[in-house]
């Protein structure tokens, strides 16, 4: 039985580094190439020697990248440039105007702040970027003869998109981040009622179901004005673009609506890129935005200013949003170092946080943070954890499965023991396979192939007409409540003997000459003839039409013809011959029939002489 193969090489079982090897159709197709932001060693990339010890290019037919964030993307120069790949490597028109931004991002805080040595350099990341095909939405692509893809909107992020990938007959749809709930500046994911054989979702929520986004962000405009109230400071982490504009837009209408004085920063250049690219793909931003973008850039922000290193030491409160997002690296955390042993101040965590990653070890109690340099930090501030995250909640999750009614599902990019939960419920609820596998595990989905195939109408007629002479007579039934005597014919299968002819990407079973007719092929047919003598008085018409009146009532008015006075025709392929002689009363009636007649010939040769023979 055909089957799909998943094997994650990140992200199985496991948030961050995201990269699922599929074997769909004979293809092997790579679903994003991205970074752990946990790990500074040889674990922060795919481990690609799953595939091969040496260039990728051979062994996969295409890459495809979901959205910019580095978890999905991180590794791609490093893989495209370093192992070698020099394949077809897809993503949408935004992602690929974000990708390079963000990788430049984080190989300066890698090279040229941390000082690492074994790692991709700025003209590696444009060559990789150069093999990069984008993808409209709703666009199909044809990647080769066999292998399509078609993009679809995910919310979550600026050019973030789901992908159905269809192979022959197989098809799976994988979601990368998606969001089913629209937030200030996005629109929530859709896709098709697609029924693909599989769907890969990414599970980061999987037994979380969040409440009211209203309640929410009055939680947190309440937590900011009152830190600040009192005189604190508050570091909100965040990724470049997606939920720091989100926050943003929430902050800078809120503070003039307050009329507050209290200074809002954010990191130099961040508003810059941000308005650059969201003026740049409008089409990609919610109605609202969209609608408004032209009196007003929702992004041109009233209270909030570029951010200087030098305001760390400044007294007094003020809010501060600075990358990245996890406390990982970067000015977030070198602002985090300075203002952690102070607990007047807060820090206020809006998304998800990697195993591994400072953000993560404050959020589940740390008071102390030690770092590679033997210095350590007391956390006295107090930590929020508020999900501002654009990834789909368990509900949303659920809604998805329901929507898009897939045969089997396959869930990544969450942790074991919440994906367990997520899984049961699934397959509880849909009747459905549910697989986790972990990294460097194979999942063996089996999936069931329908091939169309044309069948012959002529071949149709004539199995037909050899099937209604083998067919027994109607069986009565007992007696209806009105004294009649009910039948009802037996249904009982047919064969059809045909040839089957694979052409253009198509496929036909047509009948022995339609088929050498097909193929320009010229046949030497065997036909079989039996010579049976009748009494009958009279003109040969008379026999002819006696002839057809009968086969007609026996196989139906439709699967016999009279050609001549001479000549009847049986499901276009058997031939009746009557042959007149003159010096005597009796006639001969030729009866013809090819091999693959012969159930049908050895019947009328039995009608014809249970009726006419001397």
């Amino acid at each position: 039985m055909p089957e799909i193969k998943v094997t994650p090489l990140g992200a199985g079982q496991d948030v961050g580094r995201s990269c699922i090897l599929v074997t769909t159709g004979g293809k092997n197709i790579m679903l994003d190439c991205g970074m752990h932001m946990g790990f500074n060693d040889e674990r922060r990339f795919p481990d690609f020697s799953y595939i091969t010890e040496g260039p990728l290019t051979e062994f996969l037919d295409c890459v495809i990248i979901s959205h910019f964030h580095l978890d999905h993307c991180g590794a791609l120069p490093y893989m495209t440039e370093m192992v070698g790949y020099s394949g077809p490597i897809y993503m949408t028109q935004p992602t690929k105007a974000l990708c390079p931004v963000l990788l430049e991002d984080m190989r300066k805080v890698a090279v040229e702040r941390k000082g690492e040595t074994n790692f991709f350099t700025s003209s590696m990341i444009k060559d990789c970027m150069k093999k990069v095909i984008t993808v409209s939405l709703h666009e199909t692509v044809q990647v080769d003869a066999d292998l399509e893809i078609k993009a679809y909107y995910a919310g979550h992020v600026l050019g973030a998109a789901m992908f159905h990938i269809r192979v022959g007959q197989q098809s799976l749809v994988y979601t990368g981040d998606y969001n089913m709930t629209p937030d200030r500046h996005l629109g929530a994911a859709w896709i098709d009622k697609c029924r693909p054989d599989l769907l890969i979702s990414e599970s980061t929520y999987a037994t979380t179901i969040r409440d009211s986004k209203r309640c929410r962000e009055r939680d947190f405009l309440k937590k900011v004005h009152d830190s600040v109230e009192r005189g604190g400071k508050v570091l909100i982490p965040v990724f470049a673009l997606g939920r720091v504009q989100e926050l943003c837009i929430l902050l800078d209408t809120y503070w003039d609506r307050m009329n507050l004085k209290v200074p809002v920063y954010f990191t130099m250049g961040l508003a810059e890129t941000a308005n650059k690219y969201y003026r740049m793909f409008i089409t990609w931003t919610n109605q609202k935005i969209r609608r408004t973008f032209v009196h007003r850039n929702m992004f041109d922000f009233k209270h909030i200013k570029p951010f200087d290193k030098t305001y760390m030491d400044n007294p007094g409160p003020m809010v501060v949003f600075a990358t990245p997002g996890m406390l990982h690296a970067g000015l977030s955390l070198a602002i985090f170092k300075k203002w952690a042993p102070n607990p007047s101040n807060m820090v206020i965590m809006p998304g998800y946080c990697v195993q591994g990653t400072v953000g993560h070890k404050i959020l589940n109690g740390a008071k102390k943070i030690d770092f590679e340099n033997r210095t350590s930090v007391e956390v006295n501030l107090s930590v929020e954890y508020m999900s501002f995250s654009a990834h789909a909640d368990a509900k949303g999750i659920m809604q998805l499965v329901r929507h898009c009614e897939p045969k089997n599902v396959l869930l990544v990019h969450g942790e074991n023991a919440k994906m367990d939960f997520l899984r049961q419920k699934i397959m509880q609820e849909f009747n459905i396979n549910c697989y986790k596998p972990g990294n460097g595990e194979t999942a063996h989905i089996a999936v069931s192939s329908n091939l169309e195939v044309e069948v012959s109408l002529s071949l149709l007629k004539h199995t037909m007409a050899a099937a209604a002479l083998t067919t027994p007579p109607a069986l009565p039934l007992a007696a209806s409540t009105s004294g009649k005597t009910e039948e009802h014919p037996t249904k009982k299968q047919k064969v059809l003997h045909g040839v089957l002819i694979m052409k253009n990407n198509s496929m036909k079973i047509l009948g022995v000459n339609e088929a050498w007719g097909e193929l320009g092929v010229v046949s030497h047919q065997l036909r079989f003839t039996e010579r049976i003598e009748v009494e009958h008085i009279g003109p040969v018409q008379a026999l002819t039409s006696s002839l057809h009146t009968l086969l007609s009532h026996k196989l139906g008015a439709s699967q016999v013809q009279v050609v001549s006075e001479y000549q009847l025709s049986v499901a276009d392929s058997v031939v009746i011959n009557i042959q007149d002689e003159n010096d005597d009363p009796g006639k001969n009636i030729l009866l013809s029939w090819t091999h693959q007649d012969e159930a049908l010939g050895s019947k009328l040769l039995e009608i014809i002489k249970a009726n006419y023979k001397k």
